[in-house]
């Protein structure tokens, strides 16, 4: 996602026209205390302004940011690193683990600190997890607040998100560069679970509201919230943009979701009280008080796509603490055909894992000790921090959890894949980015080796879920693919795939990169993907009984000429490609934009590639030209209507065949 070009109007109301309103609720559950030593710096305000009353779509509305952000920068020494107490797991110095018998003075001076540090950091290799044990933090008369910058995860420690008591407000809001340019389009690797938030304090515009503004990467999951939840800060007067975001298994009462100048955004499995707004694609599986299919839009709502069930699902596993502060991870239970949030009528059916049972990394780690230690049948944990892989780390084993804190990111040095699942079911990946290394690698990630589509358990699936990959930006690299499943019966869970469009590294001959993702598995279900700037076809789906539910593409945005991006004798490459072989696919609410900002005209003749059979069915698609020139001409094959510089769109398909 880019910070250049403009979004459509939206007011941010509701759809029945009510104000921003909110409300606060105390506390609900005190848990055990125990002691412990943080500190750090104070907390770093923001202004608030009126909300605008509509934000204006015009080409070049603002300028691109003035910043070169470094690729690595060091650490400020006005963070002090936590200190863990002697029988705790040692996961090093940056997981906080807080605890309610903390004075909230200290808890709010480390987060802040933190706070200060991340906003801004996009492409730093500093990298957060902050864990609350169960318990109550804040009060309506003495409120928690802080801000989550980037790579910094925010989680509840308890085994419901009811354990754990926000009263105040967890904040994402905008970032502004230069002058009025206070925008959401870059909020990306940041996350928030397992916790309830009892909306309080903020002053002004951002009173009794708790902002979540962030576009992709940056799950919300098994939150609970009593109050008004804004996922765009319309506190500094606009253009207030933001681009997609991805919520499961939580719940919203009290008030609504402002989901305001969201380009797309998705929901699963939560409850929702009410939902407000819509651009381009709102998508919703599984989720109780869920708005009703409107698309294309009309006067009364949307566009939305909404399903009632999700067909397979399994929810994250977390980390958690009992009452007698013993550590292990909860893996929920396997769903079929399911709504709402797994934990809402009392505790989630699943099992936990001792954490004796983990090996636990640190970026300093061999990797040959990552891979003995899994080969020995040990469990992972890589913990805050860049991994410098010289060889892949290989999950060999069944059912092996391998599970990120705050956002740790693999980085392969000799041009191999950062990681390689073989063909096993049951595996569990989750909470990590892969960055593209200084040697071109064919693969970043690869789930099953090439004959592992004859492999996999409907009843045990493999998971993929908040797994980012990224081709520059950080760091120059390249990779010829970023995921690769060819593992059949996977659960591909918030997948953002991004060939870098800023930061280090970055040009169609430098972070060179084909595809975002590639499906040769059988019956792989997705939801949450998204796949960015690469430079042939961002997915390419080969396997049968596949299910995407929404999909985000932006198409490159630097081809030098059209005759650097043909697909044989065809202008440009679709976006997504389903094999001519497959005969069953079903897919829901995909969104395809073209910025092409070199200069010159580009076109790309089609958006989605699909063969043309009853199997394969295509709902709520479309396409969208954000700026620049050239046209995407169809939006599926030779269906749908172009997109062009005086018609921009968004040009909708409802359903294909």
């Amino acid at each position: 996602m880019s910070l250049r070009h403009p979004q459509p109007a939206d007011t941010g109301t509701s759809q029945t026209g009510t104000s921003h309103t909110g409300a606060s609720q105390t506390g609900r559950r005190a848990g055990r205390r125990r002691a412990g030593r943080l500190s750090g710096p104070g907390r770093q305000l923001r202004r608030g302004a009126v909300l605008a009353a509509a934000l204006v779509a015009t080409a070049g509305l603002f300028a691109a940011p003035a910043w070169a952000a470094p690729a690595r920068s060091a650490a400020p020494a006005s963070i002090t690193p936590a200190v863990h107490l002697a029988g705790e797991p040692d996961f090093g110095p940056n997981v906080y683990v807080f605890t309610p018998s903390m004075p909230q003075s200290q808890i709010q001076a480390t987060v802040d600190s933190i706070a200060n540090q991340q906003i801004s950091n996009q492409f730093g290799t500093q990298r957060y997890a902050l864990l609350f044990e169960p318990g109550t933090y804040g009060s309506a008369a003495d409120p928690l607040t802080f801000q989550v910058g980037y790579y910094t995860e925010v989680a509840g420690l308890g085994g419901s998100p009811g354990d754990v008591t926000i009263n105040g407000s967890i904040d994402v809001y905008n970032q502004c560069f230069t002058g009025n340019n206070c925008i959401a389009l870059d909020n990306f690797w940041r996350s928030m679970s397992n916790l309830t938030i009892n909306v309080a304090g903020g002053a002004g515009c951002q009173a009794a509201t708790d902002f979540w503004a962030v576009s992709q990467a940056a799950p919300m999951r098994r939150v609970s919230v009593h109050g008004l939840l804004s996922l765009m800060d319309y506190c500094n007067g606009g253009p207030d943009f933001a681009s997609g975001g991805f919520i499961a298994d939580s719940a919203f009462s009290g008030s609504q979701v402002i989901n305001g100048s969201q380009q797309q955004f998705i929901v699963r499995n939560s409850n929702i009280d009410r939902w407000s707004n819509g651009v381009w694609n709102q998508v919703f599986s599984g989720d109780i008080g869920a708005p009703p299919t409107t698309f294309p839009p009309t006067a009364a709502g949307g566009p939305y796509t909404t399903l009632a069930t999700s067909p397979v699902t399994q929810e994250k596993p977390f980390l958690q603490t009992d009452s007698a502060g013993q550590y292990s991870v909860f893996v929920p239970a396997l769903q079929h055909n399911s709504s709402g949030p797994s934990w809402a009528s009392g505790p989630a059916a699943g099992s936990a894992v001792a954490i004796s049972k983990f090996f636990i990394a640190t970026p300093g780690t061999p990797v040959l000790a990552i891979d003995a230690a899994l080969a020995r049948g040990k469990n992972l944990i890589l913990t805050p921090g860049v991994y410098d892989l010289k060889a892949p780390i290989l999950v060999t084993r069944p059912n092996t959890i391998v599970l990120g804190l705050g956002f740790p990111t693999l980085v392969p040095q000799n041009g191999t894949a950062a990681m390689q699942v073989l063909g096993v079911p049951g595996v569990k990946l989750s909470g990590m980015i892969f960055d593209a290394g200084p040697k071109n690698s064919p693969v970043l990630l690869q789930v099953g080796g090439p004959l592992a589509a004859r492999t996999g358990s409907a009843t045990d699936p493999t998971l993929v879920q908040d797994v980012f990959f990224r081709i520059g930006g950080a760091t120059a690299g390249s990779a010829t693919d970023s995921l690769v499943v060819n593992s059949s019966d996977v659960i591909l869970d918030d997948i953002w795939a991004w060939r870098a469009d800023h930061g280090a590294g970055v040009g169609w001959t430098s972070n060179t990169a084909d595809t975002g993702l590639i499906v040769n598995g059988n019956n792989v279900t997705a939801y949450g993907l998204a796949a960015e700037h690469f430079q042939k076809n961002e997915v390419i789906w080969n396997g049968q009984g596949g299910e995407d539910i929404f999909f985000q593409n932006e198409m490159p945005y630097d081809p030098p000429s059209q005759a650097a991006w043909m697909s044989g004798s065809a202008d440009g490459y679709p976006a997504f490609v389903i094999s001519p072989r497959v005969t069953s696919f079903s897919g829901y609410g995909l969104g395809s934009y073209c910025f092409f900002n070199q200069g010159v005209p580009i076109e790309s003749t089609t958006a989605f590639s699909v063969p043309n059979t009853p199997g394969v069915q295509l709902n709520d698609v479309f396409t969208r030209f954000l700026n620049g020139s050239g046209s995407i001409d169809h939006v599926v094959n030779d269906t749908g209507a172009a997109v062009t510089t005086d018609n921009p769109g968004p040009s909708d398909v409802v359903s294909y065949p």
